[in-house]
């Protein structure tokens, strides 16, 4: 009985943790707006701009890439179950 609990909060954690992944998508898509009316506007900065867009999605992405990581734990490692 204990064990199927543990089970079902390993994977109500595993699909909250993934909520984690609409975040980066969101802030991806803003910065990539942002960064094409940059280069709309100033055209000759056009390399500096996209460096810095990509460095800012590369870091947005690392927490998406968390929240992955954190529910491929949870499903298939699930630290919780040695402690029945």
């Amino acid at each position: 009985m204990e064990r199927a609990i543990v089970l079902a909060a390993s994977a109500i954690g595993a699909g909250l943790a993934m909520i984690a992944g609409i975040g980066p998508g969101i802030g991806q898509g803003y910065a990539a707006g942002k960064g094409a009316e940059a280069v709309g506007r100033q055209p000759e900065a056009q390399s500096d701009i996209t460096r810095t867009m990509l460095l800012g999605c590369a870091v947005a992405e690392s927490t998406g890439i968390y929240g992955l990581v954190i529910a491929l734990i949870l499903l298939f490692v699930n630290p919780l179950i040695g402690r029945l």
